[in-house]
């Protein structure tokens, strides 16, 4: 079974028991238990999870609860989010902008990470606020109650002061003919910024966002390193974006 599909069950039975055992989960998942405490290890350290002898609970203090998690990010949202914590681990400063799956991101970042987040989404610091090691850098500009984000002039002339690691960039729609589009203009410049700001760029594209296209041309695809999608890498929705080259997670 899929390390994806395990923590999906893992995180369904924490729901619904508010507690998990390492045997229980083994017995479940036909694996062993060192498998289930690797994954659990990975849970944990994302804040989704205490672990405990013999197995984990729902965690009491966190940025979001784990019941707050459950009622605001799908659980494709989530999945997402759990994926992108692989590439942050050697990241210094990323660039994140609007969207709650951006939101689900911030809310798997291990409570003791070290990092530095730029960003125009105003709800981020809300949700990173209990991680001390992480530096927020909030971008000003025009405020868009919508989106509870900024936009405009301004915060693209801010965004451009800064090189960063890696673009984490919340996508409205992707082609693979046409690129990366988006519903509003004032967004879609913001990501070109953030763009030619990164060394990185890595789209999350939930699977409802594949293969749309919206009006206002944000990149080509060649523009992107990889995307993050809530499929299995191996999905077949997703080969005609591996045969063009990027990577695929």
């Amino acid at each position: 079974m899929l390390k994806e599909a395990r923590f999906e069950h893992i995180l369904d039975k924490l729901k619904a028991n508010s507690r998990v055992f390492f045997e229980e989960l083994a017995n479940d998942l036909k694996v062993s238990e060192d498998t289930i405490r690797r994954d659990i290890d990975i849970l944990a350290k994302s804040g989704l999870m205490v672990k405990v002898r013999g197995g984990a609970i729902s965690p009491a203090h966190n940025p979001l609860t784990f019941q707050q998690r459950a009622g605001m990010f799908t659980e494709a949202k989530q999945r997402i989010g759990l994926k992108v914590q692989q590439h942050l681990a050697d990241v210094k400063t990323v660039l994140m902008d609007g969207g709650t799956t951006m939101l689900a991101v911030a809310a798997s970042i291990p409570v003791n990470a070290k990092l530095r987040v730029i960003t125009n989404n105003v709800a981020l610091p809300h949700v990173l606020s209990n991680h001390s090691g992480i530096e927020i850098v909030l971008l000003g500009g025009n405020y868009v109650p919508g989106t509870q984000t900024t936009v405009g002039v301004q915060t693209c002339m801010e965004a451009r002061k800064y090189v960063a690691d890696l673009y984490l960039m919340g996508t409205c729609a992707i082609d693979v003919s046409i690129g990366v589009t988006a519903q509003f203009a004032d967004d879609g410049e913001v990501k070109k910024v953030f763009i030619e700001s990164s060394r990185k760029t890595i789209a999350l594209v939930s699977q409802e966002k594949l293969n749309m296209i919206d009006y206002f041309k944000v990149a080509e695809l060649n523009e992107v390193d990889a995307i993050i999608t809530d499929l299995v890498s191996d999905d077949d929705q997703l080969a005609k974006y591996r045969f063009s080259g990027l990577e695929i997670y």
